[in-house]
């Protein structure tokens, strides 16, 4: 699957980013994946993106269903910082693309996935749904930001031998969310360690639930 290397300019700033498009000329419009990496992948270098995980996934499908999307961030920063700036580029592409807005998904590994709880909790009228894989529930989220994520479906994946931000830690924001009235779902790779992102992201399962989602869909 062909992956465009871009880079997205703002007044301050130039931020590379990848961009995979339906393999077929949608009739309608389709969804939008957005991906958010971890921290090893910060930086200038879209090959550090396109070497494994996700990214590496889409690039070796042989065809794809959606909208695709993964942007770089700087070393030394974390993902809020560029929340302005990520909803600046989905706005420009939906603008520029048959992207149904409604079915837009943000999914994150490590880094990416504590910013996915984070910026997803923030704004979760943006976003059809939450994937997060391999990561910790940023305390400044907690039950009030869980609260607000009661509407939004959410699928965590998660390493039984993850040492770097155990597993337990991400079933319990998954109990939380439902003990509120969310829909969440806890999906443990038993034998897994921290950097389980081709199993998550690569599951068949996902793949298809990643479709079924809308805003439209939550609304009903």
């Amino acid at each position: 699957m062909a992956i465009e290397q871009r880079v997205f300019k703002t007044a301050q700033h130039a931020l590379p980013y990848l961009l995979a498009t339906p393999t077929a000329g949608p009739d309608e419009p389709l969804p939008l994946v957005v991906f958010l990496h971890g921290a090893k992948d910060r930086g200038d270098d879209l090959s550090k993106l396109l070497a494994w995980g996700f990214p590496k996934l889409v690039s070796e499908a042989a065809t794809l269903p959606y909208y695709w999307l993964a942007l770089q961030i700087p070393l030394d920063t974390t993902w809020p910082q560029w929340q302005a700036e990520l909803f600046a580029l989905i706005d420009q592409l939906a603008a520029t693309h048959a992207i149904d807005t409604g079915r837009v998904i943000l999914s994150g590994f490590s880094l990416g996935a504590a910013g996915t709880w984070e910026i997803g909790s923030q704004h979760a009228d943006r976003f059809a749904a939450l994937v997060a894989v391999s990561g910790r529930l940023p305390e400044t989220v907690g039950e009030g930001g869980l609260s607000k994520l009661v509407d939004t479906p959410v699928w965590v994946f998660h390493g039984g031998q993850d040492d770097k931000a155990p597993a337990a830690g991400a079933q319990a924001a998954v109990d939380t969310l439902n003990a509120l009235g969310g829909n969440a779902r806890f999906t443990l790779i038993a034998d897994g360690d921290h950097f389980i992102a081709e199993a998550a992201f690569g599951d068949p399962a996902l793949q298809q639930w990643l479709l079924e989602q809308s805003v439209q869909a939550v609304a009903a």
